[in-house]
């Protein structure tokens, strides 16, 4: 019997009454093994009121309150870390090791929301003025939600949510229609931690709940994470009804090696930054930049490694990568391999032909390696997402900084090299919003926030950390004069001496 995911309103499942589903596939088997509901306008609707209905009381709780549910929310998280990546592993296709990890890093937010208590404490100033004060405090903003992407259907909203609510906002949560189980999971744990009804919901869905969301005047702010244009719209959008947006996009990440780096190290890295979670993620390094006379003897390295992958289920712990998240993602990806022969690249390696014994309908596709790509080629322009590496050559550093900054992408960029001086330049040269030294994959930790420039973020807020918490509150100044209890009027005994 096909598993049906519902939604999650006002504390409890509620089930699809639009009468209009998605498939979920399982994509190692490429079988439907999921219905989800999709929601229409009135059920988007049901739940921002409920969204809104908590927010009287949940806004008007104490930090206390909101971090104590929050650390049970952790522990539960803990407890149930291996339940959650099976799910993910599930409808996502990772290998279980990627799912353990993409939970840990949302572990590393919900941490950050448990000590809230610091990232709110306000500002005073005294005596501004005669027996005048000033004061800044930061408020929820009420009603917030959430789109998030499919790569990491449980650590994106977890980038979200524990930081809104810790703040004293409610939240609604569309995650993405392709692998939608694991945020259903996390509704139901912060449920069993005590969080009241209402404070957090997840509805599903289309184009249909979105443009709600965007549209809904009681949703006061929007949190996405996914494709640039899709990132744009959502910004444009949700800012022309007046909400405050932070929505980021594409990417494009370029790993710049120097002649004197480490190339083990280089090569080491470029596979797990460029393979790990089959090159779905928007950290990725998509994009090697050569430096010199080194390049031939990098990409040999890169190519003796990445032939040593091994490609499977992810519910196989051998498997080191899965498979992609569906067939029209698998043969958009393929594309751009088998047509950068004709654009001028060199394919090192094709990997568009391989399939897994057993799991022939799974949607598989192996390592591939381009290299001397040229700028023009569709293959270095776009965002592939997907186990593709291109390699471009340069003369100079400096050929490769203005590479890098020509691209309209700037999320994340790193560099290799055993020079001080070139990495300092590097990373107050480079246009990019995350930099890695020697580090291919720069995702900050949790209390730094994580965002890019250019095209990969639209709104003034990156995601989590100190941003985060700047995102889901508004600053609110409060000037105050208190007369001296001595100056009270003739006749009032305060118990302070007149003369003083």
């Amino acid at each position: 019997m096909t598993k049906i995911v519902n939604h999650w309103i006002g504390g409890k499942t509620a089930e699809g009454a639009s009468g209009t589903y998605g498939p979920v596939t399982d994509p190692a088997t490429g079988e439907v093994t999921t219905k989800v509901a999709f929601a229409s306008v009135e059920e988007v609707d049901a739940a921002v009121a409920d969204a809104k209905d908590a927010f009287a009381t949940w806004g008007q709780s104490s930090l206390a309150q909101r971090t104590t549910i929050l650390f049970k929310f952790r522990a539960l998280l803990d407890e149930h870390r291996d339940e959650i990546a099976a799910l993910i592993t599930a409808e996502h296709g990772k290998v279980h090791s990627d799912a353990l990890g993409e939970v840990a890093r949302g572990l590393e937010i919900v941490d950050l929301a448990c000590g809230i208590s610091v990232q709110l404490k306000g500002e005073l100033s005294t005596q501004v003025a005669t027996n005048v004060d000033v004061a800044a405090i930061r408020q929820p903003l009420g009603v917030v939600a959430g789109i998030t992407p499919f790569n990491f259907p449980a650590m994106v909203p977890m980038w979200m949510f524990p930081l809104a609510i810790a703040c004293g906002n409610t939240f609604v949560l569309k995650p993405s229609e392709k692998d939608p189980s694991a945020a259903l999971k996390l509704a139901e744990l912060l449920a069993e931690a005590g969080l009241p009804d209402g404070v957090f919901n997840v509805v599903h869905g289309d184009k249909v709940a979105v443009d709600r969301l965007l549209e809904h005047p009681d949703v006061k702010a929007v949190s996405f994470v996914g494709s640039t244009p899709i990132a744009r719209y959502i910004h444009t959008t949700a800012s022309a009804h007046g909400k405050r947006v932070q929505a980021l996009g594409g990417a494009k990440n370029h790993m710049l090696v120097l002649p004197d780096a480490d190339l083990d190290a280089a090569a080491d890295a470029a596979v797990s930054a460029a393979y790990g979670s089959a090159g779905e993620r928007c950290m990725a390094i998509s994009a090697v930049v050569a430096v010199g006379s080194i390049g031939d003897e990098l990409v040999q390295k890169i190519r003796e490694r990445a032939e040593k992958i091994k490609i499977g289920p992810g519910t196989d712990p051998t498997s080191e990568m899965g498979p992609l998240i569906t067939k029209v993602h698998r043969d958009k990806v393929a594309a751009y391999v088998t047509g950068a022969a004709d654009e001028g690249a060199e394919v090192v390696l094709d990997g568009t032909g391989y399939t897994v014994e057993g799991h022939e309908g799974g949607h598989w596709i192996g390592i591939s390696l381009l290299d001397k790509v040229p700028t023009n080629a569709k293959a270095y322009q776009d965002e592939i997402f997907g186990p593709v590496l291109s390699v471009l050559r340069v003369d100079t550093y400096e050929d490769g900084v203005a590479l890098i900054n020509a691209s309209p992408y700037g999320n994340g960029t790193a560099i290799f090299t055993r020079d001080g001086g070139a990495a300092r330049r590097f990373q107050l040269e480079i246009e990019a919003g995350m930099v890695g030294v020697n580090v291919p994959i720069p995702v900050p930790v949790g209390y730094h926030s994580f965002g890019g420039w250019k095209d990969s973020l639209f709104g003034d807020h990156h995601i989590y950390g100190n941003d985060g918490t700047h995102f889901y509150t508004r600053g609110k100044v409060v000037t105050t004069r208190w007369p001296d209890p001595s100056d009270a009027p003739a006749g009032v005994d305060l118990g302070f001496p007149r003369n003083h």
